[in-house]
């Protein structure tokens, strides 16, 4: 619940203007806010208050009221490619998972979609599994912002209550999903590379730990929703099923300047200096098994050779060799082409982490041991 220190409530409307929800007011007589029943509880009137007289207590949720949750929804994060708004690749990936999710629970799929003139993007969710897509579109959610997107689906969750929530582990993603879990106080499991359902219906969220030298399975049991963010290329796309439709519930959004402490002053495109290795549909990656920076000449003519594109393993970026956004792997991208041939490098669980999902594993090595192979099709 929401809750007002009258010591320190000044009157000042700071929380009423910044609320998108008309839920609190500031009472003309005592001078004090008062919170009405419609309170989301998305915390947009505590972080403006100047005083620090509003504050969120939480209680435990019992199993009865974990039960009333139902439901997977997906973030529906877009970009714009040539002045055009696109969904992000990595949202179509979650919501094949989604979908296997929700059909282990008996329950629907759903996207929230953020922003502003992005209806042309609900068909193309459904195609891809969605039955409902809850649409919120404010001229102030045009670019993304942590506070207006937060506040929009903090509301939304704690008045739909879904039961699973996942998100993107994009840049976008990774900043606005802990804060979403920090205004609602739910637990969070982040760069996942599985997820599956239990006997007693949680999600269980996989993801390396100890620096990636083992797999960690998580549980949320005592909060609602369950959370969590999946690395694009983890998951494939589902075929697209054109003749699917579902239903779009249209959210009323009622943003203030005031509620958003940022604003972006300019968008400036910079033209990659590289391909992006999570798009590419042939890898070939050295690792330091190569030997010597001058050999690298000889995976870049094997990659033009084949039509495909230069990475990396960490070990490679670490020493100079290959730019940053070459780097396959737990700390680098997750990439997921037809065909990834791993050149001298042997395989450790970090690097692993960001190759699994490839089509087709071709690892040469001289170390007959090198765990590579246990991963590779052709070794």
């Amino acid at each position: 619940m929401l809750v007002v220190n009258e010591e320190l409530c000044i009157g000042c409307k700071a929380c009423e203007k910044a609320c998108p929800f008309d839920a609190i007011y500031v009472d003309q007589e005592t001078k004090k806010a008062v919170v009405k029943d419609n309170c989301t509880l998305c915390g947009a009137c505590v972080n403006v208050c100047p005083t620090k007289a509003l504050s969120i207590e939480r209680k435990a949720v019992s199993e009865e009221e974990l039960a009333k949750y139902k439901g997977v929804l997906v973030w529906g994060e877009w970009e714009k490619r040539d002045n055009n708004l696109q969904l992000k690749g990595v949202v179509l990936e979650l919501l094949g998972k989604a979908r296997q999710l929700a059909d282990k629970l008996q329950e629907n799929v759903g996207v929230i979609l953020v922003g502003y003139k992005i209806s042309h993007l609900v068909d193309e969710l459904f195609h891809h599994g969605a039955d409902i897509v809850y649409l919120c579109e404010h001229e102030l959610l045009e670019t993304y912002t942590t506070d207006g997107y937060a506040t929009v689906i903090s509301s939304v969750l704690a008045t739909e209550k879904p039961s699973i929530v996942l998100y993107g582990a994009t840049p976008n993603g990774r900043d606005l999903a802990p804060r979403v879990a920090a205004r609602l106080a739910l637990g969070i499991t982040a760069d996942c590379t599985g997820l599956d359902i239990d006997e007693k219906r949680q999600l269980v969220q996989t993801r390396p730990a100890f620096g990636g030298n083992i797999m960690a399975s998580i549980i949320s049991p005592y909060t609602r929703p369950q959370m969590a963010t999946v690395r694009p290329n983890v998951f494939p796309k589902p075929e697209p099923d054109i003749a699917r439709n579902g239903k779009v519930i249209t959210v009323p959004v009622s943003l203030t300047k005031q509620a958003i402490r940022t604003k972006i002053i300019e968008d400036v495109a910079l033209e990659e200096s590289t391909e992006n290795i999570e798009e590419a549909q042939i890898l070939v990656s050295a690792g330091r098994g190569i030997g010597a920076k001058e050999n690298l000449k000889l995976v870049h003519q094997l990659a033009k050779e084949i039509g495909g594109t230069v990475s990396g393993s960490r070990a490679l970026v670490d020493l100079g060799w290959l730019p940053q956004p070459k780097q396959v792997g737990q700390s680098g991208k997750t990439v997921a082409p037809n065909l990834y041939m791993a050149l001298g490098i042997s395989g450790a669980i970090q690097h692993i982490v960001g190759m699994s999902s490839s089509d087709t594993v071709v690892a040469i090595n001289k170390d007959p041991e090198a765990p590579i192979f246990k991963v590779a099709d052709l070794g």
